[in-house]
């Protein structure tokens, strides 16, 4: 998900619709042959995958890979775009190889316009974003990725729950891999002062090995 990077692409059931010349359908109330009704090809799309699973690496190493039930493509003159309307799941590696952030969203759109070759991904309701590592978990309504600039940011409500206490506002950007999550207009917030020094935080997502009884 991070840079331009070449990415493997595996579909599973996947339904091309090839749109072009118009059909005559026949008419369920009787014997006479009626027209089929007309069809905007602006509104219908080209390409309609199920079950989409997408991996991106470079050298080798596992950079991010995403899931989705649908995605339904549309393209016209001066760009192209991607729905997901049953929802999507992003999962981002670190440089070592461990996963370290995990979005989750009810619907999703990326656009992509040709004239300057720029990009933006997107993700409406309940959107779930979770650095692992860090054990911080943000929620909001709707979220952007500026894959350019390499951020990801919105302006809706936010709520973000983290080891050091609970903050909630408007407004929030961070870096792409959500290491630094800032809310721009942030209120009624508390943090936790006092940590117990002896208390060990297991990754239990990327660990491997016995887990310690507490």
């Amino acid at each position: 998900m991070y840079g331009r990077l070449r990415y493997n692409v595996f579909y599973a059931a996947a339904r091309t619709f090839v749109l072009g010349s118009a059909f005559v359908l026949s008419s369920c109330g009787g014997g006479d042959l009626g027209t089929a009704e007309k069809i905007d090809l602006d509104e219908a799309p080209v390409q309609t995958v199920d079950n989409m699973f997408v991996v991106q690496s470079e050298n080798g190493k596992l950079q991010m890979r995403m899931e989705a039930d649908v995605m339904e493509r549309y393209q016209n003159d001066s760009m192209s775009y991607e729905i997901f309307p049953k929802g999507l799941a992003v999962f981002g590696y670190n440089e070592e190889g461990l996963l370290e952030t995990e979005i989750t969203a009810d619907n999703g759109r990326h656009v992509k316009v040709e004239k300057d070759d720029s990009e933006q991904w997107e993700a409406y309701g309940n959107v779930v974003v979770k650095n692992i590592i860090n054990q911080e978990v943000m929620e909001t309504d709707t979220l952007y990725w500026d894959r350019k600039n390499e951020k990801i940011y919105t302006d809706c409500y936010v709520k973000l729950y983290s080891p050091d206490g609970y903050m909630q506002g408007y407004g929030m950007e961070s870096d792409q891999r959500a290491r630094n999550s800032v809310i721009l207009r942030p209120f009624d917030s508390y943090g936790v002062i006092v940590h117990d020094s002896t208390e060990v935080i297991i990754d239990s997502v990327n660990f491997i090995g016995p887990l310690i009884k507490k």
